[in-house]
């Protein structure tokens, strides 16, 4: 007779096919729980923005014709006047610096080489005095560094140590023009004319736009952001030399150089440094054509105030400022923030819209690129990078089984 299952026995064998179930059950699912994909953390971003700085209102001279800029913005800031070229008178000696500078470079900290003035140099002085031109004395055998000839060609704006200058580092004035020219091409300068080293001809003439880009340029040589600077110096034999620029030292003032023509043209190629927020700005303009120089001067200190006061600089990101806020369903927080400092110098009225967007992440590292706020500032798209504040842990295995279905 077939043996008769007793209702233990049957209960043995229903815990021990239920166990095996969960035994297999729990062998799967342990494995497919740890290895499921888990959901992105939640990304709060900021909202975009949009703003407005306010419209500049620039006090430009009444008369004759200029213009200003600022290093570090594109194209001029204001304008006034006719801005076709006009006499430069002296200004040309900075073309002169910077071609003779060209041809016999100097360290910031040299002399340089010695020059030795001839008999040529005294005819180059009798020529100066007979165009009642500005003048420093010369005299043969006399022996000058070429640090020293730039300072007297440029304090006093004495022209005959231009055209000294210009033959002894090209060996006549025409070499000299030609290479001139060449230098004003190869920097794109093409509203600026050289005929000569010093001014005297009234063929010596710039647009103001090409004047305040030339000022721009010399200031990039420390060997005539120096020298432009200076309120006097001594050289061995002429004596002490005064700067030409009554303005140097008053409202920021720290350069470039006067021009006069004639009687009734007074000319100013100037540089300022001004304070604009927490930024130092180098400012570059020029005024053509004024009848004399303390109606030029008394004019720059209202050009200076009022473009300085519609620069604005604007602060898009802080390092470690935070655009996005991130949060695990595992309770892990983190934030995306800027990599890095930036802020943008602007004039008058600018437009700028802020997005910030951000990748989904399960987790990440410290410093972890996770996105990007851009700006689009004036038409022209800035993006900053976001990365990770702190370590956002992936999701840990006790969350994991205890949240099998998601």
């Amino acid at each position: 007779m077939p043996r008769q299952e007793t209702p233990r026995y049957g209960l043995r064998r229903l815990v021990a096919a239920v166990s095996v179930t969960l035994i297999l059950l729990i062998g799967a699912g342990v494995p497919l729980s740890i290895v499921a994909p888990v959901p992105s953390a939640r990304a709060d971003v900021v909202a975009d923005l949009q703003s407005v700085t306010g419209a500049a209102a620039p006090v430009m001279p009444p008369f004759g014709s200029s213009a200003i800029a600022a290093v570090g913005i594109d194209g001029m800031l204001a304008k006034a006047g006719p801005q076709t070229p006009r006499q430069m008178a002296s200004i040309t000696k900075i073309v002169t610096t910077l071609v003779v500078l060209e041809a016999k470079p100097l360290q910031p900290d040299e002399q340089g080489p010695t020059i030795t003035f001839t008999q040529k140099d005294v005819q180059i002085l009798s020529d100066v005095l007979a165009q009642n031109g500005s003048w420093e004395p010369v005299q043969p055998g006399w022996k000058v560094s070429e640090r020293a000839a730039i300072e007297t060609m440029l304090l006093p704006s004495a022209n005959n140590y231009a055209e000294s200058l210009a033959i002894w580092a090209y060996g006549s004035v025409p070499k000299y023009v030609v290479a001139a020219r060449a230098f004003l091409k190869a920097h794109h300068l093409d509203g600026i004319s050289i005929v000569d080293t010093n001014g005297l001809s009234a063929g010596d003439t710039s647009t103001p736009t090409a004047l305040v880009e030339l000022g721009e340029l010399a200031l990039q040589n420390p060997i005539i952001a120096a020298v432009v600077q200076k309120s006097s110096a001594v050289e061995p034999n002429v004596g002490p030399l005064t700067n030409t620029n009554e303005l140097l030292g008053h409202d920021g003032v720290n350069g470039i150089k006067t021009g006069t023509y004639g009687l009734t043209s007074a000319n100013l190629l100037f540089s300022a440094k001004v304070t604009v927020g927490t930024r130092t700005v180098q400012l570059v303009g020029v005024v053509l054509g004024a009848k004399d120089h303390p109606t030029l001067d008394a004019r720059v200190p209202a050009m200076l105030a009022s473009v300085t006061k519609g620069l604005h600089d604007l602060t898009l990101a802080k390092k470690g400022q935070a655009f996005a806020s991130y949060r695990t369903d595992w309770g892990r927080v983190g934030k995306a923030v800027a990599a890095e400092d930036v802020s943008r110098l602007v004039y008058g009225h600018a437009t700028m819209r802020r997005e910030a967007a951000v990748h989904s992440i399960t987790g990440g590292l410290k410093g972890e690129p996770v996105g990007s706020v851009t700006y689009v500032l004036n038409g022209k798209r800035i993006a900053i990078p976001l990365v990770l504040d702190r370590d956002v842990l992936a999701a840990p295995v006790w969350w994991r089984l205890t949240h099998p279905v998601r």
